[in-house]
């Protein structure tokens, strides 16, 4: 969407804030021992106290509140019995909606104590959005968000997701523009505008570049490679992007 009105922002800030509380709190109740289907049912209470509906479960009837993905799983991971255990490295990805706004966050960390490339992936995956962050301006193409991402990749000696992009949100979970890549494509020439709503968010890989889905019909795969995201819904302005999630 364009954000155009005072009530746009404030319904997008208002969202966003909620949306980000609640993965703060999911990351600070993620230990070992604690499955994800209780971790997604504290998400669940949080959306209900706040009058906010969550966008999978709503949305597209996904199994649970939130998507929680461990180790080989890069996405859209269902919550269940799987426990989880130190090292692993999580990711919380948490989307809702409140009055007709929608907002779109998610962060992977490593459960105390992991191994060092674990941890490097996820520091890494905050490099490339803070480098992308800098070219989300209304007026700069599309595609230099994600040549910053992949740029950062490179100079780590890791890659990036292909086919798991960002996207456009606001008024939908998903909208126009309907990616963002994480490398740079140069026919990828859309000019970002004055108000647009995107969720950037670049998944970093320790080899492969793409990901398959398995036969729960949700669930992003690699066969080999570990995988960290870092996700934020922003409203893009001329003063500088606003972070709607943090």
């Amino acid at each position: 969407m364009i954000a155009k009105t005072e009530e746009d922002f404030n319904g997008l800030k208002e969202i966003g804030k909620i949306c980000g509380t609640i993965r703060d709190e999911l990351v600070r109740c993620t230990r070992p021992g604690i499955t994800t289907k209780e971790i997604d049912e504290i998400a669940g209470k949080m959306f209900e106290k706040e009058g906010a509906q969550s966008a999978p479960k709503g949305e597209y009837d996904f199994p649970g509140y939130t998507c929680i993905s461990v180790n080989e799983e890069v996405a859209h991971g269902i919550p269940g019995d799987r426990t989880i255990e130190e090292g692993d490295l999580v990711n919380i990805d948490v989307s809702g909606s409140k009055n007709g706004y929608f907002a779109d966050t998610g962060i992977s960390f490593v459960v105390g104590q992991g191994d060092t490339i674990k941890q490097k992936l996820c520091d890494v995956a905050k490099e490339a959005f803070d480098a992308g962050l800098e070219k989300a301006k209304p007026g700069s193409k599309k595609s230099a968000l994600g040549k910053s991402v992949h740029n950062v990749a490179k100079k780590h000696g890791l890659t990036v997701i292909k086919n798991l992009t960002g996207h456009g949100v606001g008024r939908s979970i998903h909208e126009s523009p309907d990616h963002i890549f994480n490398y740079f494509s140069r026919w990828d020439d859309e000019i970002l505008k004055e108000g647009m709503v995107i969720a950037f968010e670049p998944f970093i890989s320790t080899l492969e570049e793409e990901v398959y889905q398995s036969e729960d019909g949700w669930t992003f795969l690699t066969d080999e490679s570990i995988v960290a995201q870092y996700e934020h819904t922003i409203i893009l302005t001329k003063e500088g992007p606003i972070i709607t999630t943090l």
